[in-house]
């Protein structure tokens, strides 16, 4: 009996520390990956704004039609942005090219240049044509970034760590499910022992 309980003992030790080595290692690349993304996203949503702000100023002053509606595409595409750096699935489906980061880093460049764009009215407003500035510049050298990493074929060295990352995680899973049924027949086998001795 003795013995029994000290081979449950080992084998919850070494099923924790095997659990715990797995959960608890983080890979610092996908993390630096993460980081980027969620900064190229915020930006994005800058650009965003930025071009809301000028298409209400070009649609409200009846400046130029033209331009109202060439800051609606530039809003859309810089959404469409924001959504690929989701990596959301149904986007990446949607449109295969973005699973690839030079196929990303252009549409950050295209939606960059839009954003930079101006129509002469735009000199009178600095405080816009300054965050216009700002947020398409940033923009455009996130989108350099991601061009530049994709041609190293560092994205797809994200993608082999994330498919890693998920393997680790489908394992601790997998052993916290062996460790429940482990401790539910246990429980079956005391119950059944207890029956006999009766």
């Amino acid at each position: 009996m003795e013995r029994t309980e000290e081979t449950e003992e080992i084998a919850e030790s070494s099923s924790g520390a095997i659990r715990s080595r797995l959960t608890h290692r983080a890979d610092p690349f996908l993390v630096v990956c993460r980081c980027f993304s969620f900064v190229t996203s915020l930006i994005a949503i800058l650009c965003v704004v930025v071009n809301v702000l000028a298409a209400i100023i070009s649609f409200r002053d009846s400046h130029d039609i033209f331009d109202g509606i060439f800051r609606c595409y530039a809003v859309l595409i810089a959404c469409f942005v924001v959504l690929a750096e989701t990596e959301w699935s149904f986007i990446i489906k949607f449109s295969k090219v973005l699973e690839y980061w030079v196929g990303r880093g252009m549409l950050q460049i295209f939606a960059a240049v839009m954003t930079r764009s101006f129509p002469d009215y735009m000199s009178q407003r600095k405080d816009l044509l300054l965050l216009q500035n700002i947020a398409s510049y940033m923009l455009l050298s996130c989108g350099f970034i991601y061009v530049i990493c994709g041609v190293l074929c560092i994205g797809f060295l994200k993608r082999a760590r994330q498919k890693k990352e998920v393997s680790r995680e489908q394992a601790v899973k997998d052993l916290e499910e062996m460790n429940r049924r482990k401790e539910e027949l246990e429980q079956l086998l005391l119950e059944h022992r207890s029956q006999g001795d009766v």
